[in-house]
C-alpha cells in the first residue's frame, strides 16, 4: 500500500528548477489538450453523429470518453491533482488515435497525436513536481506514512 501511495503521491524532493519546468509543461500541454476537449464538448451534437468508434461503444460514447480524457483529465494534469491517474485516460486516448484511428495514414496525419502522446508519457514518468496538488497531499500523508512504518 505504501508503494502505491508513493507512486501516486511522490514525496521525494524535487528541485525548484525542474519543478518549474514540469509546471510549465503541465500548463502548456494540458492547456492545449484541454482546448481540444473544449471544442469537442462545444460541438458535441455535430460530432457525436460521426465521431470515430474504434472501441465499439458507439460514436456518442466514444466522444464522451474522449472529452473526459481531453477536458476533465487535462484539468487534473494542469493542477497536478491525481496527476498520474489523470494521465492514464489521456495516454490511452492518444494511443488509440495514433495506433487505430490513424493506423494507415501518413506520418503527417498522426504526427500531432504522436507528439502529444510522447509528451504525456514523459510527464507520467517525471511526476508532477513540487508545485502540484499531489505534492501537497503527499506532505499531508507523510506523517501518516511514518507512523505506519514504526
Amino acid at each position: 500500500m505504501d508503494m502505491l501511495l508513493r507512486f501516486f503521491f511522490p514525496d521525494e524532493p524535487v528541485n525548484a528548477g525542474r519543478s518549474v519546468l514540469l509546471l510549465l509543461a503541465r500548463i502548456a500541454f494540458g492547456g492545449l489538450l484541454l482546448l481540444h476537449g473544449w471544442m469537442k464538448w462545444h460541438n458535441f451534437a455535430v460530432l457525436s453523429v460521426s465521431f470515430p468508434d474504434p472501441l465499439g461503444v458507439g460514436s456518442q460514447a466514444a466522444l464522451m470518453l474522449t472529452i473526459f480524457a481531453e477536458l476533465f483529465c487535462s484539468l487534473g494534469v494542469i493542477a497536478g491533482a491525481l496527476y498520474r491517474l489523470a494521465l492514464i485516460p489521456i495516454i490511452l486516448a492518444l494511443a488509440v488515435v495514433v495506433c487505430v484511428i490513424h493506423q494507415g495514414d501518413t506520418f503527417a496525419s498522426k504526427e500531432l497525436a504522436l507528439l502529444y502522446l510522447i509528451v504525456f508519457v514523459l510527464l507520467f514518468a517525471a511526476g508532477p513536481g513540487r508545485y502540484a496538488v499531489d505534492t501537497l497531499l503527499a506532505q499531508k500523508l507523510k506523517p501518516v506514512r511514518h507512523s505506519e512504518e514504526r
